[in-house]
């Protein structure tokens, strides 16, 4: 499918596209590329494979740039949509099998309309449809994740610790998704072969700057989920220790309890309470004395 960069993308033909002196944007399957590559005069020898796409990245060559896109789908992001490209100064072709570049260049072709219609105007356009929900992500991310922190806050039993491991993968997997993405656009705005015209570096410019508006707000949302577990954490071993603080009270309370009941269970023949008629209301008055005593002792303390 071959595309001509003018006020908006329109669909052509090859045939009409080589006779044209206009920059163009084409999708192929792998297996078009591989049978028809010579004829887009790139000089590129390389045999690109789908299973050998790892990461999104650019390489400059001595007539053309080529790299790859690894994208990760932002409803699941253990499954990632990946595709080559290679360009120069007359346009770029894009090749893939997954139908995620065509779907790209579609949004690009319904929402845009240009001025100065140029590839590298198509680019930053092409790049930004990429990342163009990543914001409003973020925001449903973070939202969660208050409510993540006002569970802690109220000591709720059940707390969603999966989810929170969840959102900090996808959040590290966005964070490495922009990492890449800037290194292309990188790769773009230095302009080693001269592509593109100068004054329309700016648009690499452009994205540079989003992508490290994005790069910072994914760093931020990563540590506010350290900060949250580390939160869940401390507060388990706030209620641990009010268990224990608990469980001990109760011990030293009931230990002088315990010493009487030692003390006058032995039952020796010349124990002079065993006949007094008053001893046991004594002992009863005695245990109470003392546990009343112990637990206003520790009142006062404050520790319960």
């Amino acid at each position: 499918m071959f595309f001509a960069i003018e006020e908006t993308l329109r669909e052509v033909k090859e045939a009409e596209l080589k006779k044209s002196d206009r920059q163009y944007v084409a999708v192929l399957s792998f297996e078009e590329w591989n049978s028809s590559r010579e004829s887009f005069e790139m000089g590129i020898d390389m045999d690109l494979n789908i299973s050998e796409i790892y990461t999104t990245k650019a390489e400059v060559n001595y007539d053309s740039l080529t790299g790859s896109f690894s994208i990760p789908d932002r409803n699941d992001f253990y499954k990632e949509y990946k595709f080559a490209f290679a360009l120069d100064e007359k346009g770029i072709v894009f090749i893939d099998d997954s139908g995620k570049a065509l779907e790209i260049i579609r949004a690009v072709q319904s929402t845009k309309k240009w001025k100065f219609p140029s590839l590298e105007r198509f680019l930053y356009d092409f790049l930004d449809q990429i990342v163009i929900d990543d914001l409003r992500l973020m925001e449903r991310y973070e939202k969660e994740l208050d409510t993540i922190e006002k569970k802690i806050i109220e000591g709720e039993e059940k707390f969603p610790a999966g989810r929170l491991n969840d959102i900090r993968n996808d959040i590290r997997d966005l964070r490495t998704h922009y990492e890449q993405l800037m290194d292309l656009g990188q790769e773009l705005e230095e302009n080693e072969n001269n592509f593109f015209k100068q004054g329309n570096l700016r648009y690499y410019r452009m994205f540079l700057n989003r992508m490290a508006r994005l790069h910072d707000n994914s760093t931020a949302l990563r540590d506010y989920t350290m900060q949250l577990r580390d939160m869940y954490k401390a507060e388990l071993d706030i209620k641990q220790n009010r268990i224990m603080t608990v469980l001990t009270v109760v011990t030293t309370i009931f230990m002088p309890l315990t010493l009487i009941v030692g003390w006058y269970g032995m039952n020796f023949r010349y124990m002079p309470e065993l006949e007094w008629s008053w001893g046991y209301p004594a002992v009863i008055a005695l245990s109470v004395i003392v546990a009343v005593g112990g637990i206003l002792f520790f009142k006062k303390k404050k520790w319960f």
